[in-house]
């Protein structure tokens, strides 16, 4: 079942990517949707959903829950072309292999937004991380920690992560830890009892969540306390977890990811200068394997908070997170990386402490390792003889 949900005021057509990206987070009953543009070509008039026929969904509150999202997180919003900062071309022809990796058993749907792979993406993630992370013990001397999956819920609240992607986040729950909830569990479970129904009515202890990202953790160890040095660098590699709707999409955006973080802490000349250096090891890395792409100023998907269209517009004009980007086919690409600055955010609300007494600042990158991979195969195709001869000896000697 298609309807056409009409927006009051209609969307200025530059803002079509931010719609584009919330449009699935507005009800679970769109399973699909397109832009309706104006005759001009100059606004988008309407969104034409296509609705779960399982799930009830009323047009009137689609439309009402639509107009609240594009009134708070969009409208406000001043478009700004994105800044490339670096660009590598490449004349040869990118084809999408997604389905050449599932045909041949490399590439396994395991669920929603869950793809498990093998050879050689495997190989091709292990390769691509131990090249990021030499160049961050190299360069900065950075120190890896290997962390624990889950990270507490109140670790994750000083984050601030709820409150501006409440539409990302994953908790993990357990039975109640009491003999009567077990027992009155596996009573439904005997009884032919729905599983997910048992599991709601006898779950709770949602003190912890899955992680979106290997720095919070690195937040989390240092809270509370001075910095140990005046300045460090922090690096690991785990796996985080975003609830990405039906966004998911072959390796490109999953719910369950691997990513290598690299996270800086200390004086604002301190942190600008080591992102900066790493941007340019990253291009170094990129050129090296023999692949185009960009980096460019972006931002994150704030939802429904009251200063969402604020926050998108400082983000990008003071240029406090670029994106490395790199081609899939002829007209997509995928973000395998990004440059972030936090200024004190962080270092305040975990109450980290600098040289002089004040929040320490603090910056992070973070690699995809399944999308970087992805992108490789992409452009250079699943025949190592056309790979780079230092990736082909690595990865398939």
């Amino acid at each position: 079942m298609t309807t056409r949900v009409p927006l009051e005021p209609a969307l200025p057509a530059e803002l079509a990517q931010e719609l584009a990206q919330r449009v699935y987070f507005v009800s679970e009953a769109i399973t699909g949707f397109s832009l309706v543009r104006s005759a001009a070509g100059d606004e988008i008039t309407a969104v034409d959903v296509e609705l779960d026929g399982d799930v009830k969904a009323d047009p009137a509150e689609l439309t009402r829950k639509l107009n609240l999202v594009t009134a708070n997180d969009i409208l406000g919003q001043r478009f700004l072309e994105p800044r490339v900062v670096w660009r590598a071309a490449d004349t040869r022809q990118v084809k999408d292999v997604f389905d050449e990796l599932v045909a041949r058993g490399a590439a396994v749907e395991a669920g929603e937004g869950q793809i498990g792979v093998g050879e050689p993406v495997l190989s091709l993630m292990d390769h691509l991380d131990a090249a990021l992370r030499t160049l961050v013990v190299e360069e900065f001397g950075a120190r890896e920690f290997r962390y624990p999956t889950l990270i507490t819920t109140d670790a994750l609240r000083r984050t601030g992560y709820f409150e501006s992607f409440p539409q990302m986040v994953m908790s993990v729950s357990r039975l109640h830890g009491d003999v009567d909830s077990y027992r009155g569990f596996l009573d439904e479970l005997a009884g032919g009892g729905d599983l997910r129904a048992a599991l709601t009515a006898h779950s709770g202890g949602f003190d912890h969540c899955l992680p979106p990202t290997m720095c919070f953790h690195t937040y989390h160890q240092f809270a509370d306390g001075p910095l140990p040095e005046s300045s460090m660098v922090v690096t690991a590699r785990g796996k985080s977890f975003r609830n990405e709707s039906r966004y998911r999409r072959s390796l490109e955006r999953l719910w369950d990811f691997t990513i290598r973080e690299i996270v800086f802490l200390g004086t604002p000349e301190f942190v600008l200068d080591a992102r900066r250096r790493l941007m340019e090891r990253a291009y170094e890395l990129v050129d090296a394997l023999g692949l185009g792409g960009r980096c460019e100023v972006a931002g994150d998907p704030f939802f429904l908070i009251d200063t969402t269209a604020a926050r998108a517009w400082s983000q990008r004009l003071l240029e406090l997170k670029y994106e490395l980007r790199l081609p899939l086919d002829g007209e997509r690409d995928v973000s395998v990386g990004s440059f972030n600055y936090h200024e004190q955010f962080f270092g305040r609300s975990f109450g980290i402490g600098g040289e002089t007494g004040e929040p320490v600042f603090t910056g992070c990158a973070g690699f995809g390792l399944e999308r970087f991979a992805y992108a490789f195969l992409c452009q250079h195709g699943m025949d190592p003889e056309h790979w780079p001869d230092a990736v082909r000896a690595a990865v398939a000697p």
